[in-house]
């Protein structure tokens, strides 16, 4: 998947794994990027959990990775990233829901993830790791918990390529989505649109059926979907839902 950036956003163009191409997403696509997390599958059926993402349509696969710090499950490391990798040319978006971030991007980057999300509560020097992200040749993100304010991570905004609004606490799945959470996002939006920047809104947390109009409305470019995806016996069909096709 190759993505050509506003011109206003920094960093270079880069060859991702993915097929689809993607100009100013936000702007040229009608529909949202879905980005099923492997999380909510079957951990024993990992592989032809893989398999059904590709097969629905859905753009990205999301990979939450929890160490039981941060967040209090622990869920992979990034062997099972690599294993997957092997499987898929779907476009990997690692969300590291950890303490110590930057102690881990080299791992996940050898991997094969294609976006690299960390949060801004774990990080002291946070320029530094979206720059670290970038020189591995991988798109960085930025994730911000509920409790957390867009004000807080607007001086990173230029230099990333991906803010991931929490819309649920992190750390399970099959929680509620909080719908104040929907007016960062249309804050992010507003801010993209007025300053030039080239990075996309994903939302996570609670995003199905019911909520899904709610997170288009308020202008999300990816919707990280758990329980809604994997619980659907016709994936394909929910893909397209969830996207509001």
């Amino acid at each position: 998947m190759e993505i050509f950036r506003n011109k206003k956003s920094p960093g270079a163009t880069g060859q991702l794994t993915g097929q689809i191409l993607v100009c100013d997403y936000h702007t040229s696509m009608k529909a949202p990027i879905l980005a099923p997390s492997v999380l909510a599958a079957d951990f024993s059926k990992l592989a032809e959990a893989q398999a059904e993402i590709d097969a629905s349509g859905a753009e990205w696969t999301h990979l939450d990775v929890m160490d039981g710090n941060f967040v209090p499950e622990i869920s992979f490391g990034s062997k099972m990233v690599a294993d997957l990798r092997q499987l898929s040319r779907s476009v990997f978006d690692v969300h590291l829901m950890t303490v110590h971030p930057g102690n881990l991007i080299g791992g996940f980057a050898r991997a094969g993830a294609d976006y690299i999300t960390f949060h801004y509560e774990a990080a002291v020097h946070v320029l530094r790791i979206l720059d670290a992200i970038r020189d591995l040749g991988k798109k960085a993100g930025i994730s911000i918990v509920p409790s957390t304010p867009v004000h807080a991570i607007e001086e990173v905004l230029p230099f990333a390529d991906l803010v991931l609004v929490m819309t649920v606490n992190p750390g399970y799945g099959g929680q509620k989505l909080i719908p104040r959470c929907l007016e960062k996002v249309k804050k992010l939006v507003s801010i993209r649109e007025k300053e030039g920047y080239g990075y996309l809104v994903s939302v996570d947390g609670g995003v199905n059926l019911n909520s899904a109009p709610l997170v288009r409305e308020a202008g999300a470019d990816v919707l990280v979907t758990g329980e809604a995806f994997f619980r659907a016996p016709d994936k394909a069909a929910m893909t397209a839902l969830l996207k509001g096709k």
